[in-house]
């Protein structure tokens, strides 16, 4: 929800560029909240870089570890969101308020576990094989 304003609201049209814009103002500042107030989300936008990383230097695929790790971020900003209006609606705890808050770190969760099992089918093989390659080397000397 944006503060209010002076300004008249923008159009409604779907292709009007200032409604456009300023809905990627929104957006980005979304994701500036995230990154200054949740730690995990920092965390996981470093392990996904690493992910990335390790990806380009066996020359694997990184479609895949670039589309899980987006997976894990948005969930995570998903997850951040649903708390705030959880918090918001239901100051005092509720089960069901606990119910919808676990489910939203569970879904996080799901998706950091399959984003691990994909980085291993999509990296393991490589990385064997480098780390094969340097084992015959190291054996030669």
């Amino acid at each position: 929800m944006k503060p209010p304003s002076d300004k008249p609201a923008p159009s409604r049209s779907a292709l009007n560029a200032a409604r456009l814009w300023a809905a990627f103002g929104y957006a980005w500042a979304g994701i500036g909240h995230a990154w200054r107030h949740q730690p995990n989300f920092r965390i996981e936008c470093a392990i996904g870089a690493l992910a990335l990383t390790l990806a380009w230097w066996l020359e694997a695929g990184l479609a895949p570890v670039l589309m899980m790790s987006a997976l894990v971020l948005a969930l995570e900003m998903v997850n951040s969101a649903l708390e705030a209006a959880v918090d918001l609606a239901s100051p005092e705890w509720h089960p069901l308020a606990k119910v919808a808050k676990d489910a939203a770190a569970g879904a996080t969760l799901v998706a950091a576990i399959f984003s691990a099992l994909v980085g291993l089918a999509v990296m393991g093989p490589p990385l064997l094989a480098k780390l094969r390659a340097a084992w015959r080397l190291l054996s030669l000397v």
